[in-house]
């Protein structure tokens, strides 16, 4: 059974333009540094699994686009990397901390705006519409996903 996400990317850094631009339309998820989203990607994401494209921190946040998780879970190279501001000293490449998935678009879509979601009752419950969420990776419901696929085409 597939699962369903919402994956959050500032536009300056990753945008839906760099995953339709980037070969084969796929970019390695990196620098995750929240024990709880790399966890979601270690034990509970697998290719094939669906992903909301969200927009954050500019200044019109909200889906972007449609993705899919692809590959397998691998450490992320940026923890290694002292120039990168993901780099993490106590990280090892023996036992690294720090992990990542490969996103595949599927497709780009009109803006879903953050206010438009939180105007759509049934995305009531989606996490990132909670006060205090500040998760880059959370899961989507099954019914979630159906009702942001209907504001998308509506």
């Amino acid at each position: 059974m597939n699962r369903h996400w919402l994956m959050k990317s500032e536009p300056d850094e990753a945008s839906i333009d760099h995953l339709a631009q980037a070969p084969q339309q796929t970019l390695p998820w990196t620098g995750v540094r929240n024990y709880q989203a790399r966890n979601f990607m270690r034990d509970a994401m697998r290719a094939g699994d669906g992903v909301l494209f969200y927009h954050s921190s500019c200044p019109q946040p909200g889906i972007a686009g449609l993705a899919q998780v692809v590959g397998d879970v691998r450490p992320d190279p940026t923890q290694f990397d002292a120039e990168s501001p993901y780099f993490d000293p106590k990280s090892s490449r023996d036992a690294p901390r720090w992990l990542l998935r490969d996103v595949q678009l599927l497709r780009k879509t009109r803006l879903l705006s953050l206010a438009e979601m939180r105007a759509a009752p049934t995305l009531a419950s989606l996490q990132v519409l909670q006060r205090g969420n500040r998760l880059s990776i959370t899961p989507v419901t099954p019914a979630e996903w159906q009702a942001v696929l209907a504001l998308l085409d509506a």
